[in-house]
């Protein structure tokens, strides 16, 4: 038998509930397994070229993109050392002081020395040290 029955307020409002429970329930559930599964956003090990690198002094820094990471390219006395700009404490972006040698972050006044290690603040460790390729004046950064 067919049933020729209207939908009732109720079948309509039992419909929209399941709808927007099953969108809720993706939005949810979309962002866990991008945190669980780091590595399926992207990055990978790519190799980027340092533009202008011939040009920069000791003590300068430029910032970067490797992948979807910050990183900070300083230059000193025996070369380049790169790190992620990414502080290790809550995810702010440190910046580079030339004068004082040491990485700041804004948000809780960490402290990182030119080597990346942690001299003052909440960061549980230091800095990710990326890998510096020198070929003549080109230079590239890829991830450690």
């Amino acid at each position: 038998m067919e049933s020729n029955e209207k939908p009732t307020r109720r079948s309509f409002l039992d419909l929209v509930i399941a709808v927007f429970s099953a969108i809720t329930a993706a939005a949810l559930a979309i962002p866990a397994l991008a945190y669980l599964w780091p590595a399926a956003r992207g990055g990978g090990a790519e190799r980027v070229q340092l533009e202008g690198a011939a040009d920069m002094t000791a003590g300068q820094s430029k910032t970067i993109r490797v992948g979807s990471t910050a990183v900070v390219v300083v230059k000193d006395r025996d070369g380049f050392n790169a790190f992620s700009a990414v502080c290790t404490h809550l995810g702010c972006l440190v910046t580079w002081s030339s004068e004082q040698k040491q990485f700041f972050c804004p948000c809780h006044a960490a402290v990182f020395g030119a080597d990346g290690g942690v001299l003052s603040g909440p960061p549980p460790t230091p800095l990710v040290r990326y890998t510096v390729i020198e070929l003549g004046d080109e230079v590239y950064i890829s991830p450690a």
